[in-house]
């Protein structure tokens, strides 16, 4: 689990380094999942999620599939405004 400040910033990383490297040679590792597994939310700044937390919002994206609170890559939402920001 870790945090980053924007999707873009995360999707770079994710995506166009090394780990994107690695990662598109995953199948060679693991087995495909049946459902998901990854999650992303906004947290407030200052905000340090635990896992439970993480847990939580996975739930709600098997459940409900992508909304505000629970997304993914492929749907997801813009930042919520931070009030006294």
């Amino acid at each position: 689990m870790s945090v980053w400040r924007d999707i873009a910033s995360l999707g770079h990383y994710a995506f166009k380094t090394a780990h994107g490297e690695i990662m598109r040679r995953r199948r060679e590792w693991f087995e495909k999942m049946a459902e998901a597994y990854a999650v992303l939310w906004w947290v407030p700044t200052g905000h340090q999620p635990s896992t439970s937390e993480a847990a939580e919002r996975l739930e709600l994206l098997k459940n409900h599939g992508p909304t505000a609170r629970a997304f993914t890559f492929k749907e997801s939402f813009p930042a919520p405004l931070e009030r006294g920001s």
